[in-house]
């Protein structure tokens, strides 16, 4: 990630007037593919908020810049959490879209349910806990985090089911789910289905995505990639030295760092040479293989450049090219 900016900063560096207009044509962010049966659209790219915070009082002024400019950009799909921040990411999340107005009912909001609250007696609470903190009735579509050995996923999507009968959740995903895992929780679910598998997945992370695409796709259940722009090494950061890492299901990057450094370079240069911002090729290698990136931007600044790569589509041979790079055969 590029380095933290003050919110002040943040806000006299956004321009004047006018908005920017929303990111239109190829890479667009208006549209998407149907989220089950819900009537809703699935937007192609959306913004997580588990980079923005930090949760100091100069941390939640930039994240509230930040979701402010990504509502103005056109960007309608927001991913939190409820262990994002202890709740906080939550709060901010739902005061922004609030003063939004109409923009709330227009976007998809995503939350999850943590892998700490599995257990049937858990799962209404978090639930009710979030839809607070969001100030919101009902969430557009709720996540299981990550599945939890000791818990039966069959009990927690049952209790999940009943809340979706309640009109509490508009749709059940899940995330970190393998296809085995998958597969039991869609068992669970007698009248509704899992429409989202949301797992890590980018050119130099792909084990996760890549495990369970192929049956995503053919059963029609949507996979969304976070972290697809590999902490900022597919965005041109981080080419040298060390690379920042989070939860330990990135530790990968860092226990190969000079190999996958070595790739970015190499990423970078066909960029370079194919005249498209470096993250392009990351955001619609995704896109090509039918995944949906879920991008994190610290300020309004590196949410315009993320939405610049997206709104350039590189050519079917410079995605090629990117592939046989990323998978060590560079030629």
């Amino acid at each position: 990630m590029t380095a933290k900016k003050k919110p002040s900063a943040a806000r006299r560096s956004r321009p004047r007037g006018s908005p920017p207009a929303p990111v239109s044509a190829a890479g667009g962010l208006a549209g998407g593919v149907p989220l089950g049966k819900t009537g809703k659209l699935h937007p192609p790219i959306g913004l997580g908020l588990w980079a923005l915070g930090r949760w100091r009082p100069e941390d939640e002024a930039r994240t509230k810049a930040t979701l402010g400019h990504a509502i103005e950009r056109g960007v309608r799909w927001f991913d939190t959490a409820e262990v994002y921040g202890a709740g906080r990411s939550e709060r901010i999340l739902g005061d922004v879209l609030y003063r939004a107005g109409g923009v709330a009912n227009e976007s998809l909001l995503v939350t999850k349910l943590s892998w700490e609250h599995l257990r049937p007696t858990q799962v209404r609470p978090a639930l009710m806990g979030s839809l607070q903190r969001l100030g919101r009735s009902s969430v557009d579509l709720y996540l299981v985090h990550s599945p939890d050995p000791r818990v039966l996923i069959a009990d927690t999507m049952a209790a999940l089911e009943t809340l979706w009968k309640e009109g509490k959740i508009g749709a059940i995903g899940v995330s970190n789910f393998s296809v085995e895992q998958l597969q039991a929780a869609r068992s669970a679910l007698k009248e509704t289905d899992i429409v989202v598998n949301q797992v890590l997945y980018n050119l130099l992370e792909r084990a996760d995505g890549e495990e369970v695409l192929p049956y995503c796709r053919k059963e029609r259940i949507i996979v969304e990639a976070y972290t697809p722009l590999a902490r900022g090494l597919l965005a041109g950061r981080y080419l040298t030295g060390s690379v920042p890492v989070g939860p330990a299901r990135e530790t990968g990057l860092r226990d190969r760092l000079d190999e996958v450094q070595a790739v970015a370079r190499a990423l970078n240069e066909l960029a370079r040479d194919a005249q498209v911002p470096m993250a392009s090729l990351a955001l619609h290698w995704l896109a090509q293989r039918g995944a949906t990136p879920l991008v994190g931007a610290s300020s309004p600044e590196q949410l315009d450049s993320t939405l610049a790569a997206w709104a350039t589509r590189p050519t079917e041979a410079v995605l090629a090219r990117a592939d046989a790079i990323a998978l060590g055969h560079a030629g």
